[in-house]
């Protein structure tokens, strides 16, 4: 039985390259600290479609696009086996979202994740480790298949998966150690075990965040590590591949895969960086013609406010006005082309 010993790994995990990694992490993170959620809420939506959408997908298991948004938004009932595993991911990653506070790193909690990933197929494989050996396979050009990588036998897999979690909480709980920097050595290993006779990468992916959100890395809320991961299945496969070499000699390098993983956080926070500006900035606008109308006595038209204003459009100034009117803010005046607005300075 291979040991974790992840002391001894995360010192050999400290290289230039990592160290810069994690330092940007950090630096976005620190960033990201005071933003407000309910700004955001659009980019929950939208990071759990893609999310789910992108997992299932590298996986081969598909559905049209208005099939997946409605079944996210759990608008239809899944028709066929390949919706119903959508309908699980769905459900699986939802619990992860809401309470990834109750969820401890442990194989209780894996099984049952596990389970709820196929709680709609009908089959009975969920929540259930493997009961026969199984084997990482690959097909060539040519058509030909062979073997890539043979996991831990089934009947080491129990313990296996327990001495993982157990050398995985141990690291995070004596407080000395990063997290971040073990989060994709906790999924290699977990992917070299193999635990399930289906749904291993699914689980790999799910468990990703679950420990992202548990170490208090919580981008995967807004921004799809998903669909980072599709976006670069080759290079995942390769560094998957190159980081488990040797794995059941205790010989292999780490240091590929978590190069990677760590490249698709740190991009996953420049993302969620850039869209935060974004919706800042459009927040802003309507806050700005709110106060130049505030601050001006008398009546401004919407040609006057557009020249104190020359970087918003007039579709956002517009829409900023339709607000302050209905919300009793500002006054409209006249109609038509002579249609101007003044403060309402009973409110002040």
């Amino acid at each position: 039985m291979r040991s974790f010993d992840y002391e001894k790994i995360y010192a050999k995990l400290l290289t230039p390259e990592i160290v810069h990694l994690l330092a940007q992490i950090h630096e976005y993170k620190g960033e990201s600290a005071n933003v407000q959620e309910d700004e955001l809420t659009h980019l929950i939506e939208i990071a759990r479609i893609q999310s789910t959408e992108a997992s299932n997908r590298i996986e081969g298991i598909y559905t049209s696009d208005e099939r997946l948004q409605q079944i996210v938004k759990d608008k239809t009932t899944p028709r066929n086996r390949s919706e119903k595993e959508i309908a699980g991911y769905r459900d699986v990653l939802a619990t992860i979202h809401e309470n990834h506070k109750y969820i401890p790193v442990r194989p209780s909690m894996i099984l049952q994740l596990h389970r709820d990933l196929y709680k709609f197929s009908g089959m009975n494989m969920g929540g259930a480790y493997k009961i026969s050996d199984n084997v990482i396979s690959e097909e060539d050009a040519q058509g030909n298949k062979y073997i890539r990588f043979q996991p831990v036998s089934a009947w080491e897999t129990s313990e296996a998966v327990e001495q993982l979690c157990c050398a995985y909480s141990n690291l995070c709980n004596s407080g000395q150690y990063d997290p971040l920097l073990m989060i994709p050595v906790f999924v290699l290993d977990f992917l070299c075990i193999h635990p399930f006779n289906d749904g291993n990468g699914r689980m790999s992916r799910l468990l990703t965040l679950l420990l992202l959100y548990r170490a208090g890395y919580n981008v995967g809320k807004y921004i799809s590590i998903e669909k980072l991961i599709e976006r670069t299945k080759n290079s995942y496969y390769d560094e998957l591949q190159h980081s488990s070499l040797r794995w059941h000699e205790e010989e292999n390098d780490y240091i590929p895969f978590v190069t990677y993983q760590l490249g698709v956080i740190l991009a996953a926070y420049r993302e969620f960086s850039e869209r935060v500006k974004i919706v800042t900035e459009n927040t802003k606008k309507p806050n700005r013609v709110r106060d130049i109308i505030k601050g001006h006595y008398g009546t401004l038209t919407k040609a006057e406010i557009m020249q104190q204003c020359p970087d918003i459009s007039q579709t956002t100034i517009q829409r900023a006005l339709n607000e302050l009117v209905k919300s009793g803010e500002i006054i409209k005046v006249g109609g038509g082309r002579y249609t101007s607005y003044t403060w309402n300075r009973e409110i002040d």
